[in-house]
């Protein structure tokens, strides 16, 4: 799908790189092209960007896809990747004094896997029954690894939020076995 969607974007960027941009890249107000909900996630902002998602997406993505099924992987891919954009331009809108800068790419989606992969496993689940932490102490942990994460991967022009957003949702899922479809990992 990345190829797919980067190719259309790729051809009308080299017609119109404004056009390109406003009819794949997700900004407020959603609403105005709602269609850049679902393809801001499969829309890269260059060949390294999508390259580097693919890669990160093969490690991590072929691990969790293993314990669900086809459609519900790309379900929640799509999902997280969206709900993490949402974040994204939301929350930059409340702490950004000029204009909102659009998102693109499968970050948060790929920081969801991640989030899944990381708390959904029986090797962090014996962990943390080992940890002397009531609810609020394991909370206050995903938040630090999400936080932690997050930072490892800060530059300009990043969209930390989509990532923390993305993987906290992944967390979350991981923690509950979402994705679980009766396979044993």
């Amino acid at each position: 799908m990345f190829a797919v969607v980067f190719a259309a974007q790729s051809v009308v960027g080299f017609v119109s790189e404004s056009l390109a941009f406003g009819l794949f890249a997700l900004s407020p107000p959603i609403d105005a092209r709602p269609w850049t909900l679902v393809v801001s996630v499969y829309a890269h902002a260059g060949v390294g960007h999508l390259l580097s998602n693919a890669l990160v997406l093969v490690l991590v993505g072929f691990a969790v896809e293993r314990v669900t099924t086809k459609w519900r992987f790309h379900a929640f891919f799509a999902a997280v990747g969206m709900l993490s954009g949402v974040a994204q331009v939301t929350l930059s809108g409340l702490v950004t004094t000029g204009p909102v800068p659009a998102v693109l790419g499968a970050s948060g989606a790929v920081f969801g896997l991640l989030g899944y992969l990381l708390a959904g496993n029986a090797v962090t689940g014996a962990v943390l029954r080992k940890l002397p932490l009531g609810s609020r102490g394991r909370v206050a942990l995903l938040l630090a690894l999400a936080l932690g994460v997050t930072l490892l991967t800060a530059a300009p022009g990043v969209a930390l939020i989509a990532h923390f957003t993305g993987f906290v949702l992944g967390a979350v899922a991981g923690r509950a076995h979402l994705l679980r479809a009766g396979v044993e990992t």
